[in-house]
């Protein structure tokens, strides 16, 4: 029997190949994806179900009229389905406070570090 996906409402995304009973995972859980999504690469997958996602973008800065590159690292809960390590190029969007540090889920892996 296969298991029911459900719908994100994101487009060009596809749900992972894998099936998880897990709650927290928004492909097969109960879990809502709302406002902002990043993309970025994943630094850290030693915590359980968790990784850090480091994300780098420019921002400009008035007084000296240039841009400078800001990097920013955010923790994301990772389902058992997606299953990111060290090196993988992921999409995450946000969602409601799973914990003290987590807002964000990881709902695409991109790039795995071997490719």
């Amino acid at each position: 029997m296969k298991q029911k996906v459900n719908n994100i409402g994101i487009e060009g995304i596809n749900p992972p190949e894998k099936v998880c009973n897990d709650p927290k995972c928004p492909w097969h859980g109960h879990l809502k994806v709302r406002g902002r999504m990043f993309k970025g690469v994943v630094i850290s997958a030693k915590a359980d179900k968790t990784v850090i996602v480091q994300r780098e973008f420019v921002r400009y800065v008035r007084k000296y009229e240039r841009y400078m590159r800001v990097k920013r690292k955010i923790a994301a809960y990772n389902p058992e389905c997606i299953d990111a390590k060290e090196g993988d190029v992921v999409i995450i969007a946000e969602t409601r406070p799973l914990s003290k540090i987590k807002h964000f889920v990881v709902i695409a892996k991109i790039k795995s570090e071997g490719e």
